[in-house]
């Protein structure tokens, strides 16, 4: 029974960096799927922005992760890929780093939200 319920849950997938992703890790979101992909990845500064890019574009054409969890100031970087996400799930949340703290101003899905609200606050 419980293999079974296994079966129907849902990942959160990370994109951060080193501690961002151990954290997490030990936190038990780590998972390898079947095709042996994990669902994180560490960035560091040599990790070019196509391998961001195309790691968060497999991740939202996975059908087993409904929440990205993405560092903000990675996101930045990859900022025009997330805009053109716009289905619900799964759901980006862009999150603080340890060195780099959360901005809200630069956070499009929180601004996208807050224009759903207020349409006087949309950009």
């Amino acid at each position: 029974m419980a293999l079974h319920s296994a079966h129907k849950g849902k990942l959160i997938s990370v994109i951060g960096d080193e501690d961002t992703c151990v954290g997490f890790l030990l936190g038990g979101v780590g998972e390898i799927n079947k095709n042996r992909q994990p669902n994180f990845m560490v960035v560091d500064k040599n990790t070019a922005v196509s391998e961001i890019e195309d790691c968060f574009k497999r991740f939202i054409k996975r059908d087993d992760v409904d929440i990205i969890l993405i560092n903000q100031n990675i996101a930045e970087i990859i900022r025009h890929v997330i805009d053109n996400h716009n289905a619900p799930v799964p759901a980006v949340l862009e999150i603080p780093s340890k060195d780099h703290p959360y901005d809200a101003s630069k956070d499009s899905i929180l601004r996208r939200a807050k224009g759903m609200f207020n349409p006087d606050e949309m950009l």
